[in-house]
């Protein structure tokens, strides 16, 4: 009798290492978000969208939001190169997920300064995988926006390409032909909590 085919393993990967210029210096991955760690709420929010294992990057105040945070379950990576940019988050943790014990088939790449995606949205993109050449990204009326997905056949490009603060931005333009967008904008919403004002998103 044929086996049932596998369910995919799409791990969560959590960028948290901001340090909150803007925001007087206040680590993201700290700011409070319905009585918790806004750390918290964005592991929980991939966790229920069906990702699994979940690595978080930290680099601000990375001890603080070890002691703080309640990330149980969680595969956490350090980035002392924090400063550099989103870039060298990403770069460490496709680099985790690459070591892990647990081979994951897709790394789905969230923000921890994005409270207004949901499970939802990241269910939706997670559910666009096919297979580990996958590439897929959230859209919002049309504008590419997080999370984004990257079959595991792609992390060791998108590693080498991801410098300073643009992330995996050159590779998804070089890319365009294979990218799914995934509009997300009837149930999620892509602000940045980067600003004083932004903290008015907080709940």
């Amino acid at each position: 009798m044929a086996q049932p085919p596998k369910e995919p393993v799409v791990a969560g990967l959590l960028l948290a290492a901001g340090g909150g210029r803007r925001l007087g210096g206040r680590p993201k991955a700290l700011l409070e978000h319905r009585g918790r760690p806004l750390v918290e709420h964005a592991v929980r929010v991939l966790r229920e969208g069906g990702c699994g294992p979940v690595h978080v990057v930290l680099g601000a105040a990375a001890d603080r939001v070890r002691q703080e945070a309640d990330l149980s379950g969680c595969v956490l990576v350090d980035n002392p190169g924090w400063e550099e940019g989103m870039g060298s988050s990403l770069r460490a943790g496709l680099e985790s997920l690459a070591s892990a014990a647990t081979a994951a088939d897709a790394a789905l790449v969230s923000l921890v300064d994005q409270p207004g995606i949901g499970a939802a949205a990241v269910a939706r993109v997670r559910s666009a995988y096919r297979s580990r050449d996958s590439l897929a990204a959230a859209a919002y009326e049309g504008e590419r926006g997080h999370p984004v997905l990257f079959g595991a056949h792609r992390w060791r490009d998108i590693a080498a390409g991801a410098v300073g603060d643009r992330g995996a931005r050159a590779y998804l333009k070089e890319h365009e032909a294979s990218l799914a967008l995934v509009e997300c904008g009837d149930i999620a919403e892509a602000y940045d909590i980067d600003t004083e004002q932004d903290l008015a998103h907080l709940e």
